[in-house]
């Protein structure tokens, strides 16, 4: 995605943030199923999905007194980052009442605004790893493919309904800086992302207390000295009008404190991550009529993301070579949409070439191939990233970045970016007008790329758990014939090699042939 620093910024106003564990209320993750598949078929996973701690209620570990209230920190707990991680716990989450966490099955809805003691705005959660209350899952996934279905149909200008990979410890730091961070990822500590947010109450186990400078337009923010680094991987980011996947490496290779000029700058070489990325946003890319209301990716209704992190050499130890996505709605698969930028080949992926026109043609500074390239961005894919799924509003810019002008005054390639007004997306406005507003994400899949859709699919949203409509949790594994978007031949490769009807095998590198539709 293409965001200033300040855009990590999410917009939440009940009490939150800390380090050791509170005991007021109790930790219970929401359940969340998904599947892990083979080319044998998809076995169901039962996991849970945790509150980031920047959203908890902090208080004094003796008693219930905040440690953050309002926009700034308690100077008598808080006097130095040290001394308030001692003094400062985070406590359980109220996930539906408070936050609008909702999760049923393999469902789960995040709500926009909720009221319970105080306003809440939107939320992070990420995925745990199964039968664990105290890692998240790591995801490998060069050589895979990541499909969930989606609904964003109450996602209008200025909302963002995300998906992604973030490089953070399983762990969420606790055995790095065991000495102050008590609570782990049972308490969702550990962020991080390429943007190096400074409105991280903890990082590293410490408090954010030093420079802490309170939001002039964000309530119940700020920002502090220190910022938190790491790869990002932006699967989806999205409302009902725009979307974007993009790449987002670093030069650092694990999550990373920073201070001053050795974080990252929007547009900039310096620091140590890309915070602009390489983004595919059909819009942007010249597509202005596939993807919303009524157009090719109708977003009135539910539908699958299929995303496939193609190998160098057909296997997880070759370098990212490209980047895929295509859709199912209705029963129908429709690939992504082709490219139509002067300067730009022709492409619906994200290839170290695309990359670099893009940025020629956009007149953009190459961040990108600077923090290490899409070679950059497989290595954090194949070390291991851990799930995040949010919902958010931008104070900084107004979400105009993902879904209208940005410039606002800007007629270059590539300031276009969805048809919502210009003077839309203000979060005030938003949080007035949209506060039912939400997005579900479902049916989560994940394996070697073809196995997610070699079987029928349940239909998306229908939040059933299987990929067969079955109810039994498994899929069956590919014919002798290969299904479409399926692999179909390659060095090394010794599945089926005809495509399913409808389809033609197409040479994508010399590892790597894939049934596309012809």
């Amino acid at each position: 995605m293409f965001r200033p620093v300040a855009l990590t910024s999410f917009a939440f106003f009940a009490i939150a943030y800390g380090q050791q564990i509170g005991t007021l209320t109790a930790e219970n993750h929401p359940p969340l199923t998904w599947q892990e598949c083979t080319t044998s078929g998809c076995t169901t996973q039962q996991s849970s999905v945790v509150l980031d701690a920047n959203w908890r209620y902090l208080h004094q570990t003796t008693s219930s007194t905040n440690c953050y209230e309002g926009d700034n920190w308690d100077t008598t707990l808080c006097p130095d980052p040290t001394t308030c991680a001692q003094n400062c716990a985070l406590d359980g989450a109220d996930y539906e009442g408070t936050y609008g966490v909702v999760s049923t099955g393999d469902s789960l809805t995040l709500k926009f605004v909720t009221f319970a003691e105080q306003k809440n705005v939107g939320s992070r959660v990420y995925l745990m790893a199964p039968g664990s209350t105290t890692e998240y899952q790591i995801f490998k996934l060069i050589n895979q493919e990541f499909t969930f279905d989606v609904d964003v149909s109450q996602l209008p200008c200025g909302l963002n309904g995300a998906l992604y990979f973030s490089q953070m410890d399983a762990d969420g730091g606790l055995s790095r800086f065991s000495a102050t961070n008590k609570a782990g990822a049972q308490y969702g500590t550990g962020y991080c992302d390429s943007q190096c947010p400074h409105d991280i109450k903890f990082i590293d186990g410490l408090a954010n207390v030093v420079d802490w400078t309170p939001s002039t337009n964000n309530p119940n923010t700020g920002t502090g000295n220190t910022g938190t680094c790491c790869a990002e991987m932006d699967v989806w980011e999205a409302n009902s009008i725009s979307n974007a996947f993009t790449a987002h490496p670093c030069t650092v290779t694990e999550q990373t404190s920073c201070t001053g000029t050795t974080c990252s700058s929007p547009n900039s070489t310096a620091g140590v991550c890309d915070q602009a990325g390489c983004d595919f946003n059909p819009f942007r890319l010249g597509a202005t009529d596939f993807f919303g209301p009524g157009e090719t990716v109708d977003t009135t209704q539910p539908f699958t993301v299929v995303t496939q992190f193609v190998s160098s050499n057909n296997e997880s130890s070759g370098s990212l070579s490209a980047i895929r996505r295509f859709y199912i709605q209705n029963g129908k698969t429709i690939q992504n949409a082709n490219t139509d930028v002067s300067g730009v080949t022709a492409t619906n992926e994200i290839s170290t070439e695309f990359c670099e026109q893009q940025k020629t043609a956009f007149g953009d500074p190459d961040t990108f191939s600077t923090k290490g390239g899409l070679t950059g961005m497989g290595t954090a894919l194949n070390t291991g990233m851990v799930l995040v799924l949010s919902l958010w509003d931008d104070y900084a810019v107004n979400m105009l970045w993902l879904d209208s002008d940005f410039p606002t005054d800007g007629t270059a390639p590539g300031n276009l970016r969805g048809t919502c007004a210009v003077t839309t997306g203000v979060p005030a406005t938003v949080e007035a007008q949209s506060p039912n507003a939400q997005v579900v994400f479902s049916n989560i899949r994940f394996g070697p790329i073809g196995s997610t859709t070699s079987a029928t699919a349940t239909s998306p949203g229908s939040g059933t758990g299987t990929s067969t409509g079955s109810g039994s949790g498994t899929s069956t594994a590919p014919g002798a014939t290969q299904t479409i978007f399926g692999q179909c031949g390659g060095i090394g490769y010794t599945g089926p090699t005809v495509c399913a009807a409808g389809s033609t095998c197409t040479v994508g590198n010399p590892y790597f042939s894939q049934c596309i539709p012809s």
